[in-house]
């Protein structure tokens, strides 16, 4: 069994959150920020927009199960990766679309994922997902922490 470590940012980190817990081979999930200048940031100083943080998930997996690549194709599935800090009706830069790499081999798998969807045409607008080196994770108060399994709430996870 070799863990290995993800973070991506695709909008509100609930349902992100509850789409990837689904995944065989995902071994845990944690949501928080990255990709900003501030120290501990909480939730309300995120939605500030003072931050320049967004909402992520930092993904543990058991890489002999799912692999890298079919998290990336999981990540541009569940969201759209057209929309400038836009999910839905959350707006604001903290819901940006952005894959944070942790190695140079994860920065390559996301490129050439992303060069892949844009010539599938699949979307007619151009992919605005940042592809960006990791900055520190910073873990989301606890009432975030699997939020959706905790309320009860049903997400549609189009897997």
């Amino acid at each position: 069994m070799k863990n290995e470590k993800a973070i991506f940012a695709a909008g509100c980190f609930w349902g992100v959150e509850a789409k990837f817990r689904k995944v065989e081979g995902v071994l845990s999930t944690r949501v928080g920020y990255t990709g900003g200048h501030f120290s501990e940031p909480t939730y309300k100083q995120v939605c500030s927009h003072k931050t320049g943080h967004a909402e992520a998930i930092e993904i543990v997996f058991d890489a002999s199960k799912v692999s890298y690549d079919k998290l990336l194709d999981i990540f541009w599935s569940i969201h759209d990766p057209t929309t400038l800090n836009r999910q839905g009706p959350d707006v604001g830069t903290q819901y940006r679309s952005a894959i944070f790499y942790l190695n140079a081999d994860q920065k390559e798998k996301a490129l050439k994922s992303k060069e892949k969807l844009e010539l599938s045409k699949r979307f007619k607008n151009p992919i605005v997902t940042q592809i960006v080196p990791a900055s520190e994770f910073w873990e989301a108060e606890e009432y975030h922490q699997q939020y959706v399994e905790k309320k009860n709430k049903k997400y549609i996870v189009n897997l």
